[in-house]
């Protein structure tokens, strides 16, 4: 049988200091072939080489990946800052109109990390350069060093809405995840729902009020361990769910998100 397709937002990258490419972590890929069961596509997110348009008619569902550029400040009315860190604004021009076509057409994404600061800022939300500075907060940041499984390790805890998406997807109110990101949502979007955050008050879980498809995003990165995390592969099986759903033709959320 046919496998979905899942297009997989791609970053780019210079090997060498010389050569230029797109390309998307193996986890992801790992997560959306063996949990989600769908077939992962990279996609080179730059306006020269794909359309939004095309995209929709090519993919089935869409996974907004995190990278290390951020979304420029400018798309949320704000001036960059050396605190802003490196922008790929190639990216910003495809996906924070393909959230905005997916949510027209009910078909499905899962964001994550800048993922999941993409989809707020789609829908006129605002970010915070570096959280760690504001009061209260901690640090979100990868650890500097260590190996992969220590700077992926369960670092602290997100508390979901009681009964909301999260907690009902889930079967707890309380999880704990990994945390590798600097920046975080300030204000939601028209219809942003966050329904988890961290112990500090971050928002770390969402999804778009009445929207007809699947639009759960995290702010952590649930492609580590995806296949035997208790938090990780419930997310990933609900979005492969959504994502079969619109490629059968059914156009309807497996999972409600309101």
């Amino acid at each position: 049988m046919k496998r979905p397709i899942i297009g997989i937002i791609g970053n780019e990258y210079v090997i060498e200091n010389r050569y230029p490419m797109h390309a998307g972590g193996t986890l992801n890929s790992s997560a959306v072939a063996d949990v989600a069961g769908c077939m992962p596509l990279i996609v080179p997110s730059d306006p020269r080489f794909v359309s939004v348009p095309e995209l929709l008619e090519a993919c089935d569902g869409f996974l907004l990946t995190g990278g290390r550029p951020n979304v420029h400040p400018q798309e949320y009315g704000e001036e960059a800052t050396e605190a802003h860190g490196k922008f790929d604004r190639a990216r910003d021009a495809i996906t924070l109109p393909l959230v905005r076509a997916c949510l027209e057409r009910g078909q499905p994404f899962l964001g994550i990390c800048r993922g999941f600061q993409e989809v707020n800022v789609a829908l006129g939300g605002s970010l915070h350069p570096e959280i760690r500075d504001l009061p209260g907060r901690d640090n979100h940041r990868m650890p500097p060093e260590g190996t992969m499984a220590e700077q992926f390790a369960l670092r602290h805890k997100v508390r979901f809405a009681p009964g909301g998406v999260f907690h009902r997807l889930m079967g707890a109110e309380e999880v704990m995840t990994n945390t590798l990101h600097g920046q975080g949502v300030v204000r939601p979007g028209h219809g942003v729902v966050i329904d988890g955050h961290a112990p500090d008050g971050t928002p770390e879980a969402l999804y778009i009020d009445g929207a007809p498809g699947f639009t759960l995003s995290v702010q952590w990165h649930p492609e580590w361990n995806a296949a035997n995390d208790p938090v990780s592969r419930p997310l990933f099986s609900a979005f492969g769910d959504a994502v079969r759903a619109w490629a059968e033709g059914r156009r309807t959320p497996v999972l409600k998100t309101a």
